[in-house]
């Protein structure tokens, strides 16, 4: 089970202040299904997202122009020490972080409700407008399992 909201998270992220980060492996084919969606939020809150992948550098960059993700990439290769600190279990998983280093929204899989939650909540915390990030009509189930 991932991380809960209000736990301290692990620190990983270089900048200050409300941040996301988007755990992933991009073999997932469900972090693929939500890969627009992901893009949208990487899009509307820029340097406040990170992506951290399971796989090495190369293979995520070229995922990320693949999936249009304009946002940072970090690897977290085995033994997955930050993966495990946030108690990741699927892919992909958005955790919110807020200003004070506690977790703030969790989306594990992907879930429309969920990551226009999440997206909504960090717009929150940074003091902007929520991107929405996927509609029924869109295309994208309302759930996949990760």
């Amino acid at each position: 089970m991932a991380i809960q909201v209000g736990a301290p998270a692990p620190r990983i992220f270089d900048g200050s202040g409300p941040h996301a980060l988007v755990f992933y492996k991009v073999t997932c084919s469900v972090t693929a299904l939500a890969g627009q969606a992901l893009a949208r939020l990487g899009a509307a809150y820029g340097d406040a997202v990170l992506g951290v992948g399971q796989d090495p550098q190369d293979a995520l960059d070229a995922f990320a122009a693949e999936q249009g993700w304009t946002f940072a990439q970090t690897p977290d290769l085995a033994p997955y020490e930050v993966s495990d600190a946030y108690g990741i279990a699927s892919a992909p998983t958005v955790v919110v972080i807020d200003a004070t280093g506690r977790v703030a929204d969790v989306v594990e899989s992907w879930d429309r409700e969920g990551a226009n939650r999440a997206s909504a909540t960090l717009a929150r915390l940074l003091g902007t407008e929520p991107e929405i990030l996927s509609t029924p009509d869109d295309g994208l189930p309302a759930f996949k399992p990760g």
